[in-house]
């Protein structure tokens, strides 16, 4: 922004690289908090802007960092006030048929809704990307969505970002106690939840990348017998704004030769999404080439595919990844 006005505060350029120096590692805490990676860059803008203007007053009482997480977090508290619980579609009823009509898609807010790794896992140490990858999971986000709005930010605080409780009850403006406890009945909830240790992405195994390959080539090939080969026995496939999820090899192979036989031809693009696997699918379209049909994110668990999401609102969501509206005919692979 320069030396641009915010309100009536003039910004100097030294506080806003300052304050920039931040925004992923709070990108990921809003996160995790909404569970939307929309409403993540919301909380985290109007958080800038909160910091820009009040940054006059700010002094130095605390550190920079604990300032900007207390005023994240009531950026997040506040859009968490009447919100609903974002969930998956495995939450909201029992698993459908291969031959299942799908009903009509749910309003976006209804779902867990998937984060660009590039906007949250900075370059660093391996250690610290592979912690970050880890606490930007779908299965672990779905479960936070089962926590109080202020059982979340004690949670998370606490244990993803290794807070001490003095810390986090100073941010929360309450006691020691009051955290302990929040954190102790939070605890209890995720237990309950039996979050699945899905494997992270790791761009520099071999292994997991030949097994990717495999997952590419399988597909665009529409070999299925190829492609049930990397599945559980108990894979489930899911497709918000859809309700409707599958669960078995022998489910989805009816889907993919039946409802949803258009995805035959179809053409992959790699990216990265909360810390896992994913792809840009394109189907074939009337001019030869191929269109947005889904943001796909695998959940590997055990060397195998246990949780393919097929997020299909691209029309928001390829932007935010930065994958191509329309792949021409005749593109390279």
């Amino acid at each position: 922004m320069g030396d641009a006005a915010v309100g009536e505060t003039t910004i100097n350029p030294g506080v806003e690289l300052e304050l920039e120096k931040f925004r992923s590692e709070l990108t990921g805490y809003c996160y995790r908090m909404l569970g939307s990676g929309f409403e993540a860059e919301d909380a985290v803008q109007e958080t800038m802007v909160r910091a820009w203007k009040a940054y006059d007053r700010f002094e130095g009482r605390s550190a920079l960092r604990s300032w900007l997480y207390r005023i994240a977090t009531n950026v997040c508290l506040d859009m968490l006030g009447s919100a609903q619980r974002r969930a998956r579609p495995m939450d909201l009823g029992p698993s459908s048929t291969s031959t299942s009509m799908p009903d009509a898609p749910l309003p976006e807010p209804t779902w867990l809704m998937p984060i660009p790794d590039a906007r949250v896992v900075a370059d660093g140490d391996p250690a610290d990307v592979a912690a970050t990858r880890d606490s930007i999971r779908l299965a672990f986000v779905a479960a936070l969505q089962h926590l109080a709005p202020r059982q979340r930010a004690v949670l998370i605080l606490r244990e993803v970002l290794a807070w001490s409780a003095q810390e986090a009850a100073e941010l929360l403006d309450t006691s020691v106690a009051s955290v302990n406890s929040a954190l102790q009945r939070a605890r209890a909830t995720l237990a309950a939840a039996q979050v699945a240790p899905t494997e992270p992405l790791k761009p520099m195994d071999p292994g997991q990348q030949a097994f990717l390959t495999r997952y590419v080539q399988a597909f665009e090939r529409y070999d299925l017998d190829s492609l049930a080969q990397l599945l559980h026995e108990d894979v489930i496939l899911n497709m918000p704004p859809l309700e409707m999820w599958l669960r078995g090899p022998e489910e989805i192979r009816g889907w993919m030769l039946g409802l949803g036989n258009g995805c035959q031809g179809s053409r992959l693009i790699p990216t990265a999404a909360n810390g896992q696997p994913a792809f840009g699918q394109y189907r074939p379209d009337l001019d030869g080439g191929h269109s947005p049909w889904a943001l796909i994110v695998l959940e590997i668990v055990d060397g195998r595919i246990a949780v393919v999401n097929n997020f299909l609102d691209t029309e928001h969501l390829f932007p935010l990844f930065g994958l191509p509206m329309h792949l021409p005919a005749g593109a390279p692979a």
